[in-house]
């Protein structure tokens, strides 16, 4: 029999002191800022975790899914026994705790999960490193003015995928866990007591407010409905790719892309098998052995991206989007491109 969940609460100026405590159990990481940015890294003595952020410009998903991770090894000196049979390269699976982590971040991680592990395939490193990762969320009390999450299932203050769910009650924070993992993650950072009516009243009214700030909107209504093919020879897509170079930005910066290559790097006759992000935007992405690419072409390209996450996904796995309304590639797209218009080409085509 489980225990009841019960929201715990603890002063604000203890934050350092709880991170400390959970360094014992954990590999902490939070959100810090570096050269204008904030990432999330594991803090050294000294350093302190950075909570006014909005978001960071590189998602979490790189805990889970990294952006270079090595597979196998081999060698292909004869005179070793077992030259050119690839061995698995060692991996460590520590428990880790992101701390901070935004909830359309978390939820990201669900979304990516239906590709990785489900009865068709399932990836043992991707499942093996988000089982040994506990989410910390911290609700977004101040959307950015491009997030547009609570049009896609989601929200600044979203419980799905997390493990407990932070609210900034200025001088206290209020923890609410979420599952087994994230009440003994409190436990083990000292946080015992209990929060009062009145506290999980502030919650309550600040996740309403946060929820009433975000402004910007997406329909989705109708792109179930909609005929794939219809879609794809939509009269759009030339305005739509018009003014993308393909660099790539949009699929490195998105918590939901999950593109990857994988090369053989030999030198002196030992080698690496290595898997590394990939993009759909760029033109070697779908060129064959043969000289044949079936998406040649920019706007092909541009349209693939946007019908995986608002249409062939949809129809695939029937649970929404694969956007989280995070406004990443939004405001980070060299030319302007804006998923909410394509968002809205699409669903009133």
């Amino acid at each position: 029999m489980t225990c009841p969940m019960t929201d715990k609460i603890f002063k604000k100026r203890e934050f350092a002191d709880f991170l400390r405590a959970l360094k014992k159990t954990y590999e902490v990481l939070v959100p810090v800022r570096e050269q204008g940015f904030y990432r999330f890294k594991a803090i050294a003595d000294g350093e302190e975790a950075d909570l006014r952020f909005t978001n960071t410009r590189l998602s979490p998903k790189s805990f889970v899914l990294p952006q270079s991770e090595r597979m196998f090894e081999f060698t292909l000196d004869e005179k070793i026994e077992d030259a050119h049979i690839l061995k698995e390269a060692t991996r460590a699976y520590s428990p880790t705790a992101i701390v901070g982590i935004r909830p359309c971040d978390a939820k990201a991680m669900r979304l990516v999960d239906v590709n990785f592990n489900n009865p068709e395939f399932r990836d043992p490193w991707w499942v093996k490193r988000l089982n040994s990762i506990t989410l910390v969320g911290l609700g977004c009390s101040e959307p950015c003015s491009t997030c547009f999450c609570t049009s896609v299932n989601c929200g600044p203050f979203h419980e799905e995928g997390l493990d407990v769910l932070l609210f900034d009650l200025e001088e206290y924070v209020l923890a609410r866990p979420l599952t087994e993992k994230g009440k003994g993650l409190l436990q083990s950072g000292g946080v015992e007591r209990d929060a009062d009516e009145g506290s999980r009243n502030k919650a309550h009214k600040l996740r309403r407010e946060a929820e009433e700030r975000i402004t910007s909107h997406v329909p989705t209504d109708k792109l179930g409905q909609k005929n794939v093919n219809d879609l794809f020879d939509a009269p759009f897509w030339d305005d739509v790719a018009f003014a993308c170079i393909n660099c790539g930005t949009c699929t490195f910066l998105c918590p939901t892309c999950w593109c990857f290559d994988i090369q053989d790097e030999v030198i002196r006759g030992g080698g690496d098998r290595i898997r590394n992000w990939d993009s759909c935007m760029f033109p070697l992405f779908t060129l064959h052995a043969s000289g044949h690419n079936p998406r040649a072409e920019k706007v092909q390209r541009v349209r693939q991206r946007f019908m995986h996450k608002l249409k062939y996904y949809v129809d695939k796995y029937k649970n929404g989007v694969a956007c989280v309304g995070c406004g990443r590639c939004v405001r980070y797209c060299p030319v302007n491109i804006d998923i909410r218009e394509v968002f809205r080409l699409m669903n009133e085509l």
